[in-house]
């Protein structure tokens, strides 16, 4: 599913597609820009959105097997939370 399905999803449920993207648009601009400031992003039974940092280490060129200093960064990270895993584990 990519997001214009996921649009299509919810504005079945919604009833106008305008209303169902605006809503899918402010809510994943929310969680990026609440992650982008350090912020943490927890839905009850969903999951958390977080930034993490990677620490600076030294990593391999594959072709020539030099060594490449690769400089810290951040990334975003989701834990699924209890309810997601379990309707995801169970049995159809």
């Amino acid at each position: 599913m990519n997001k214009r399905d996921l649009v299509d999803a919810i504005s079945s449920r919604m009833g106008d597609k305008k209303t169902a993207t605006e809503a899918v648009n402010a809510v994943l601009d929310t969680i990026q820009q609440t992650v982008a400031k350090g912020d943490k992003v927890s839905i009850t039974g969903f999951g958390v959105f977080e930034k993490t940092v990677r620490p600076a280490r030294i990593a391999r060129n594959p072709a020539t097997g030099a060594a490449v200093k690769v400089p810290k960064t951040s990334v975003p990270k989701f834990r699924a939370g209890a309810d997601f895993k379990a309707m995801v584990a169970k049995k159809r």
